[in-house]
């Protein structure tokens, strides 16, 4: 860009002004830019990080991808099943799981509770429970205690510690109502040891999941077959094109649910989050450009008589046009690009060193989760400059306006 427009632009840009006030208010343009553009970057890079946080702590208990039938009727033929899903393209990794409620007790208190029933091999392919793990470790098989073959369960932390179960060995009791008996039936009742404590980061989840094994499900629900089989895939955001694949393959009765469907509420309501901390960042860009608009009306004023000798000269009142919308496109970009660094030098610094920490105990992670993605900078970018280019239209338009004659006159 080396026109005749953009010489000057950068000539008036870094001159030094008659009037200082019109220098500081040029400045203070670009330091708005500045901080507006930090501000979004920092505050959408936090987002994404704790976006990124969320999603690894659901998808460590949830797979990618559900196959289950309509009206959750138990599927019975799980090995077949289990053989064809699992050889589909991106498909890493397939579990049987049973899913149910009932009611849990340990010394004193009783909750409900949700059982989760996975074969531990099998799931550890699908789900990431065993990094979730506190206490203990993910195993169901038998043990002597109290003078009973008890077998395990793995409770949620919150869970656990409602139940006053948080002691490996600990006995609790889940018992279930049979669907078939109505309420006068007798209710199924288990024994277990506390095998392990979970803790997802979902507190949702660590108040009222439990584990145990497939077996003792079936006994304990009085079911023959699986709730549904989990999938995990080499690439969660084609669990959507998966799905489809798997519906036309096996039809009717089969489903399919991913993980962005099971927890639609809560990804939309983050999504949404994000863009309303966008729009009201910019506003902070949107007071720069007023300050471009005001910074580049004085510029006009105090260079009236150079404008008219331009004219005179031979310069077009699109020229003149020009060499505003380009001052004022240089305030922009210089603010944008200082902003993007001071951004992405504050997040790095962030993401190296966590400076800023977090209470454990409140937020389950050490630090301030920081993600920096190169399509936020793009947008930011983009749409401070494209603020700055706007703001600059009506001061350029009245300088190319003026009239050679008058403005030559003017002091």
């Amino acid at each position: 860009m080396n026109s005749f427009e953009f010489f000057i632009a950068k000539r008036y840009f870094k001159a030094k002004r008659r009037t200082g006030f019109i220098s500081i208010i040029t400045y203070v343009s670009i330091g708005g830019v500045m901080i507006g553009v930090t501000a979004l970057i920092l505050v959408l890079s936090v987002m994404n990080g704790f976006e990124q946080e969320v999603r690894s702590r659901l998808l460590g208990a949830d797979a990618h991808l559900r196959v289950r039938k309509f009206y959750m009727e138990p599927i019975t033929r799980t090995d077949s099943l289990l053989s064809l899903v699992g050889k589909l393209p991106h498909v890493i990794g397939a579990s049987p799981v049973i899913v149910d409620k009932g009611m849990i007790s340990g010394k004193e208190r009783q909750y409900a509770t949700v059982v989760k029933a996975i074969d531990p091999q099998m799931a550890n392919k699908v789900v990431d429970l065993k990094n979730h793990l506190v206490l203990g470790e993910l195993d169901f098989t038998p043990r002597l205690y109290h003078g009973k073959m008890l077998p395990g369960i793995v409770l949620g932390r919150y869970l656990a510690d409602a139940l006053f179960a948080t002691h490996i060995g600990d006995i609790v009791t889940v018992w279930t109502m049979p669907k078939e008996g109505g309420i006068f039936s007798q209710p199924r009742v288990k024994q277990f040891y506390v095998a392990g404590l979970v803790e997802i980061g979902y507190y949702e989840y660590d108040k009222t999941l439990s584990y145990m094994s497939l077996k003792d499900a079936q006994q304990l629900f009085g079911i023959n077959g699986v709730t549904w089989i989990e999938l995990k895939l080499d690439n969660y955001n084609l669990a959507g094109k998966v799905a489809q694949k798997i519906e036309e393959m096996l039809g009717y009765p089969y489903t399919t649910e991913t993980w962005f469907q099971l927890n639609r509420s809560l990804y939309s309501w983050m999504e949404i989050e994000k863009w309303g901390a966008f729009v009201i960042l910019s506003l902070i860009i949107m007071v720069a450009a007023f300050n471009i608009i005001s910074s580049l009306i004085m510029v006009v004023m105090e260079k009236t008589r150079e404008i008219g000798i331009l004219k005179s000269m031979g310069a077009s009142s699109r020229s003149i046009l020009k060499i505003f919308l380009y001052e004022g496109l240089l305030v922009g970009v210089i603010g944008t690009v200082l902003g993007c660094i001071v951004g992405y030098t504050a997040g790095f610094i962030q993401l190296k060193f966590n400076v800023i920490s977090l209470p454990p105990d409140v937020y389950l992670i050490n630090s301030l989760p920081v993600v920096m993605e190169w399509i936020d900078f793009v947008a930011i970018a983009s749409i401070s400059i494209l603020l700055s280019l706007l703001a600059s239209i009506y001061p350029a338009y009245r300088a190319s306006q003026l009239v050679p004659v008058e403005a030559i006159r003017y002091e």
